[in-house]
């Protein structure tokens, strides 16, 4: 599909862009344009654009503001060592926003119209990834019900949008490792909902939870399972994975109430290729405990696509604190972020398929 482009009448100057950049916080300062396709049910998609970053027309009445009809994406432009622009794992990417969108009953945006239109977006406004190698952009795809109807069924029109937002530091700077909250007074999904689904009531629901670790001192929260309130799930916006004094990683089981993430996913697949053994197994907190307690449990680290691979040195809960073992982060969780920066940034031959060039 073609992107008709409608350029920003008067593009910043470089000077008032490079101020922008230089230390933005997560979310905040957005780049000149957005890439947007319509659907319609009986046209499917059409009217794809590239226009001015800006306010979408929407009623009052449309579905996604009553019904949470929305799904979207992460995910990031990198500036290689060579100074090339490319997406790691974008394939990935799409393959699980069409996942997320068929849970929602909503229609799958098909893998090249999802490449296309983040492809539209860079090819627009390239100038906001720096030239500098290590640089990033981040790109957030979404998919969101617009009919015009207050009735409690699947839409019969959406928009689908990409935006783009340097990234700036997810976490403070100097922060060896998290300190993390285990919570038990709250779940972030429970068996047969949308835990799987990369969709906004998602995150909804985990900001008591993360609010509750904020009251705590900690920067991240911990889910457990809905139905026992004992296993490790995930965090509120990334997966979790405990290594061992034997070398074993393990990292809790998919299901349908924790997100499939990339990078968790690209972690399997690069610690295996070193030698690790890798666990998908059930993991409960009191084992954690009991296992840091003894030593077993040498590091815990967490994973995604803005925060990469990030070390857990302290864990509270309302029965108390415990730190891990080792040093945080320890020697693997530093093994396995250099490993997946090394492919992101195109300093090491990545595996088949895991890098996208954009020219």
């Amino acid at each position: 599909m073609v992107f008709a482009k409608q350029a920003v009448p008067d593009r910043l100057p470089s000077h008032r862009r490079a101020a922008l950049l230089r230390d933005p916080a997560f979310g905040t300062v957005f780049t000149e344009h957005m890439s947007t396709v319509r659907y319609r049910e009986g046209k499917g998609w059409h009217d794809a654009r590239v226009e001015p970053f800006g306010p979408l027309p929407l009623s009052p009445a449309s579905s996604v503001l009553h019904y949470g009809q929305e799904v979207f994406e992460g995910l990031k432009v990198y500036r290689t060592d060579s100074g090339r622009a490319q997406l790691f794992r974008p394939d990935a990417n799409a393959h699980r926003f069409r996942r997320s969108a068929r849970r929602l009953s909503m229609p799958e945006v098909p893998d090249e119209l999802f490449l296309g239109a983040v492809e539209a977006l860079f090819a627009a406004d390239r100038d906001w990834l720096p030239a500098e190698p290590g640089s990033t952009l981040y790109l957030r795809p979404f998919l969101i019900a617009t009919e015009v109807c207050i009735g409690a069924r699947p839409a019969a029109e959406y928009l689908f949008c990409v935006i783009a937002t340097p990234p700036g530091a997810h976490f403070a700077a100097g922060t060896p490792a998290m300190t993390v909250w285990i919570c038990d007074g709250y779940t972030r999904a429970a068996p047969g909902g949308t835990g799987a689904a990369k969709c906004g009531g998602n995150y909804a629901a985990a900001m008591a939870g993360q609010a509750e670790a904020a009251e705590a001192g900690c920067d991240q929260v911990v889910f457990l399972d809905a139905a026992k309130r004992s296993y490790v799930e995930e965090l509120g916006g990334m997966n979790i994975f405990f290594v061992f004094d034997d070398g074993t990683l393990l990292t809790p089981p998919l299901t349908d109430s924790v997100l499939p993430g990339i990078t968790r996913d690209s972690v399997i697949s690069l610690a295996e290729a070193r030698g690790y053994r890798v666990a998908e197994e059930p993991y409960t907190r009191d084992q954690w405990r009991a296992d840091a307690a003894a030593g077993r449990v040498r590091e815990v680290f967490a994973c995604g696509t803005a925060a990469v691979v990030t070390g857990i040195g302290t864990v509270r809960s309302p029965a108390g604190e415990f730190t891990l073992p080792g040093p945080a982060p320890g020697p693997v969780t530093v093994e396995l972020r250099t490993a997946v920066e090394d492919i992101q940034f195109g300093r090491v031959e990545p595996p088949p398929h895991w890098t996208h060039a954009l020219v």
